[in-house]
This record gives structure tokens, sequence and C-alpha cells, in this order.
């Protein structure tokens, strides 16, 4: 556990779609923006963890027409979330706060993204195995425990990264329609970059 641990630590200081996402929501949303997408990135890695178990994510492994589908979805949300981004209309001062409405939509946003990532599906296949003990408890327990451990781990990094980003992120950005409307279009060319970079990425 203790060598599992030390990885992920290592692997969470690479940059990935999942640092990206979640410290464009929070210079976008705030701080409860980035901390609500990390929520949605550990949810979708919970329910990747469950697909490894089960075996689902060995189907995108073998066939080649399921990992296209799942990549082409992901990665036309996200180009589509882009553009939204780069249409959207910056809100005045005058204009109501929808705080709540944003984070729901940021956890939701989240979610999809990570389910619909096919690498993050053959991550957890080929990486939890690796740490399982043969004269351990049952595999399944086995799985289940490093993939907890691994959401564990990652809500804690999103939200310490939400912290960090909200704190920089204040001192460059304020609340008026101009600078709402650069953070619109620096969020949805990075949505349309990780779009594009997925639509890019090959099964092995």
């Amino acid at each position: 556990m203790w060598a599992f641990v030390l990885v992920v630590l290592v692997l969470f200081l690479i940059p990935g779609p999942a640092v990206i996402l979640t410290i464009s929501q929070t210079v976008r949303g705030g701080l409860k923006g980035g901390i609500i997408t990390g929520a949605g990135i550990a949810v979708g890695d919970l329910l990747h963890t469950i697909a490894a178990v089960l075996g689902l994510s060995a189907i995108l492994m073998t066939s080649a027409l399921a990992f296209e589908l799942v990549k082409y979805l992901g990665a036309a949300y996200l180009i589509y979330l882009g553009i939204k981004a780069l249409l959207e209309k910056a809100k005045g001062p005058d204009q109501p706060d929808e705080k709540g409405l944003d984070s729901t939509v940021s956890f939701g946003q989240a979610l999809v993204i990570e389910v619909l990532n096919p690498k993050t599906a053959l991550f957890f296949l080929a990486f939890l195995p690796q740490f399982v003990k043969t004269e351990g408890p049952p595999v399944v327990l086995q799985l289940l425990t490093l993939g907890l451990t691994f959401v564990l781990m990652s809500i804690l990094y999103t939200t310490l990264l939400a912290f960090l980003a909200s704190s920089i992120g204040s001192r460059f950005f304020s609340k008026n329609g101009r600078q709402s409307r650069w953070q619109g279009k620096i969020v949805g060319t990075i949505y349309i970059g990780l779009g594009l970079q997925l639509v890019f990425q090959s099964q092995k």
C-alpha cells in the first residue's frame, strides 16, 4: 500500500486533464467550483475502479470500436464545452450570482469528462493489478481498496490545487466584465485543446 501511495503521489506531479480541469474551473468559478470539479473527477475515477473490478475496462482494451466510440464522445463533449465557454457572455456586476448552479454544472461536467476518457479506464485496468498480492485478501477486495485509496488521494490533491489556484487567481482576475470574458476564452481554449488531444489518443 505504501508503494502504491508513493507512486500515485509521483503521478499527481505530472500535469494531466484532471489538473487542468480543476485549475481552469477554479479560475472561472471560484474555490467552490474547483473543489466540486475535483469531486466530480473523483467520482469518475470511482466508476472506472468499479469497471476495472468488473472487467468492463477490458472491453476498451480489446475492442477498437468501443475505444474509438468512447474517445470521440469524450472529445466531442470537451469541444462542445470549449465552444460554449468561448461564446458565453460575461456577467455584469449587477447580475445575480448562480454559484449553486455553477457548482452542479462543474460536478457534472467533470464527471462526464472523466468517465468518457478511455485512457483513464485503461490506466485503472493496467495500474491497479500491479499492486495486488496473490497471497493476500480476495483480488476484488484489493482492487477496490486500491481504487478507493486513489479516489481519496485525488480528492485531497484537487482540493489543494483549488485552494492554490483560487489564491493565485484572485490576485490576477477580478469580477469585472472584461476580465470575466477573458476567463471564459481561456477556459474554452483549454477545453478545446483537451478535446483535440483526446481525438489523437491511440488505444496503445
